[in-house]
């Protein structure tokens, strides 16, 4: 078994302030992506990884992941926690979602057919993850921004 190699965090913090790669931190300091991917970790220097459990509660059949209402759904759950979702995601996810719960329909799931939609029948799944998806948006358009006072 070999020498458990060092990585200097303030070097590693460095660098990653500087926009290297996780290659290039990779074969600065001779170790593999995933040990790059550790050390960032165990420094405080990686983005919070996503749980998206609460939006897709079921355990999907590979070829559904990514469906249309698995990205929307993982999109939908992103926004909630925070996450940095690209506009034009975030619309398609809001629509979709909005249309489900305007029709009183809500989505499930089976993993020999994939998603479908069904009518609402008691808590709607669809309503309460675009409801706080809502929720989050509504609180960053709260905060106030240089330039926004009048």
């Amino acid at each position: 078994m070999g020498r458990k190699t060092h990585i200097d965090r303030e070097e590693l913090r460095r660098l990653v302030t500087e926009g290297r790669s996780n290659a290039e931190l990779a074969a600065h300091f001779g170790v593999t992506e995933s040990g790059i991917l550790q050390a960032k970790r165990n420094a405080g220097l990686a983005k919070p990884m996503l749980d998206h459990s609460r939006a897709i509660p079921w355990k999907l059949n590979r070829v559904h992941n990514q469906t249309g209402p698995a990205t929307n759904l993982r999109n939908l759950s992103a926004i909630a926690q925070g996450g940095d979702v690209p506009q034009t995601k975030i619309n398609t996810a809001l629509r979709w979602a909005q249309r489900l719960a305007g029709g009183d329909l809500d989505i499930a799931y089976d993993p020999d057919q994939g998603f479908y939609e069904v009518p609402v029948a008691g808590d709607s799944h669809i309503r309460s993850v675009l409801d706080d998806a809502l929720e989050r948006l509504a609180k960053r358009e709260e905060v106030p921004t240089d330039g926004d006072e009048g």
